[in-house]
């Protein structure tokens, strides 16, 4: 590192320190160069401009419009002290040091500002790139072949929560799903491959978000699921796969979007343990036993416990909520206002979603809960300054130094959405059919957008509003109606 930089860094290390403020300059030519507060790194080097004599009365300069820096940009509550130089505290450094500057926007990446200052959401180059990975793909992603559905979800699911019409590509997805399902129920990831929960899960939501659920043979779908279930309850990803939260997860979203009997397969190996029904022994949290905590593994655990009954009644029945929100609170990072998958790890605009729509079911299990559980205008602004791509390619990314896919487009949209509106569980509403079972609870969920003095708070403008996204299914929630009402008979 050269000299000048090392004192940049040093500027810019003192600047934070005493919690700058950002001001918007006047245009005028006159301008004086004084402003209240430090002044940003280099300023002091300025020689000051030499003001014109005129014989014109002096006019009052525009008023400056002053862009306070959050306080949490500077509130850190570390568990060690920061003179412990481990790997991982040199990675954290390294990250929080990235984002600063797009965080304090004394770098705005060229990108267009909303009336707040911060940058505005790049609605059509985000819709454009993940467009663009619907259509054929380079050789390069053979290497995702396996993972084809999860592609179709988070492109679709993506536009759907930019307000993008998605239907056009109903016919084209049924027909590039048909060879991935296999006859004996599910679907691969790829061409001849085995069904998987994972990329059957990821199918199920992009056919739903288009409209396109009829393709899914629901009888072979129902029997492959009584493949996968375990005598522990659990649920397998595939058959003689591993055994963990997600599989339980995807298998419950699939059985309730499909409307499939929750009543095990007759030849289902689960019966010889005494389990009749899907949901047996279902319950608990964690990618299995003895595994590390994680906020994925939380989301699916919580999502899951909330399609077996209202979130209030099932989620204490099994879990620690105190403690579960304190741990899941922990993972929101500073200076960054990111998540992290777990404490003292990196942020990640993928946990904007994984964690952040972790809130919703949480406060739905405390009733009464304000929504103060987590802040949402330091995830907005992360997400704005430091997860959105710069130039005309769009999409979204994990952190400044990382390149956009739509993995972490489709997700850093939802925690967008999660921030930005409201969302609770209707209590009042049945959670089973009276006539068939069919378990409803995660039909009753309502959402509503943030009022012009929320979004304010935030400092996003209307245009950067995400749509309504169902906090279980992660799709829009007329899609989820719509899936509802689309196999309401039941039966197979």
């Amino acid at each position: 590192m050269t000299s000048s930089q090392e004192n940049e860094d040093d500027t810019l290390d003192e600047l934070l320190k005493d919690k700058a403020r950002i001001v918007e300059l006047s245009d005028d030519e006159d301008e004086d160069d004084s402003m209240a507060g430090p002044p940003f790194p280099g300023n002091h080097l300025k020689q000051p401009r030499r003001k014109r004599k005129s014989k014109l009365q002096p006019q009052p300069q525009p008023q400056r419009k002053v862009l306070e820096i959050p306080p949490w940009i500077f509130d850190t509550n570390e568990l060690f002290h920061n003179d412990v130089k481990t790997p991982s505290r040199h990675a954290l450094d390294k990250t929080a040091a990235e984002c600063l500057r797009f965080l304090t926007l004394l770098d705005t990446q060229g990108l267009p500002l909303n009336s707040h200052g911060l940058p505005h959401l790049r609605r059509k180059p985000h819709a454009d790139f993940l467009r663009f990975f619907i259509g054929p793909l380079q050789t390069g992603f053979t290497a995702m072949d396996a993972s084809r559905p999860w592609l179709f979800y988070w492109c679709i699911a993506g536009l759907s929560f930019l307000d993008q019409d998605v239907s056009e590509y109903k016919e084209r997805l049924i027909e590039t799903v048909r060879p991935l399902q296999n006859p004996a129920g599910g679907f691969g990831g790829g061409h001849g491959q085995y069904s998987h929960c994972a990329c059957t899960y990821a199918t199920v939501l992009a056919l739903t978000a288009v409209g396109g659920l009829e393709v899914v043979d629901r009888k072979t779908m129902w029997q492959w699921l009584g493949t996968v279930k375990q005598d522990d309850g659990g649920f397998r990803m595939a058959v003689g796969a591993e055994e963990d939260i997600r599989g339980a997860y995807c298998a419950m979203t699939i059985i309730t979007l499909l409307n499939l009997p929750l009543e095990l397969p007759p030849d289902a190996s689960a019966r010889k343990a005494g389990l009749t029904s899907f949901t047996d022994k279902l319950g608990g949290i964690g990618g299995g036993p003895s595994n590390e905590v994680h906020g994925a593994y939380a989301f699916c655990a919580l999502a899951c416990l909330s399609i077996l009954d209202a979130p209030h009644i099932s989620i204490p029945k099994y879990l620690d909520i105190d403690a579960l929100a304190r741990w899941l609170a922990s993972t929101q990072t500073t200076p960054e206002g990111g998540f992290a998958g777990r404490p003292n790890k990196l942020v990640d605009a993928c946990y904007s979603h994984w964690v952040g729509a972790c809130f919703a079911l949480i406060e739905a299990a405390l009733p009464g809960t304000k929504d103060g559980l987590w802040n949402k205008a330091a995830l907005v602004r992360y997400l704005l300054t430091c997860g959105q791509q710069t130039g005309p390619q769009g999409g979204m990314r994990d952190k400044p130094s990382a390149r956009p896919d739509g993995y972490h487009t489709c997700y850093s949209l939802s925690g967008l959405s999660a921030a930005q509106n409201h969302y609770w569980y209707d209590s009042e509403s049945s959670t089973t059919d009276a006539g068939s079972g069919r378990l409803l609870a995660a039909f009753n969920w309502q959402a509503k957008r943030g009022t012009a003095e929320e979004l304010e708070v935030l400092k996003v403008d209307e245009e950067d509003v995400v749509a309504l996204i169902h906090p279980v299914f992660v799709l829009r929630l007329e899609a989820v109606e719509a899936a509802r009402q689309t196999f309401e008979a039941g039966g197979l």
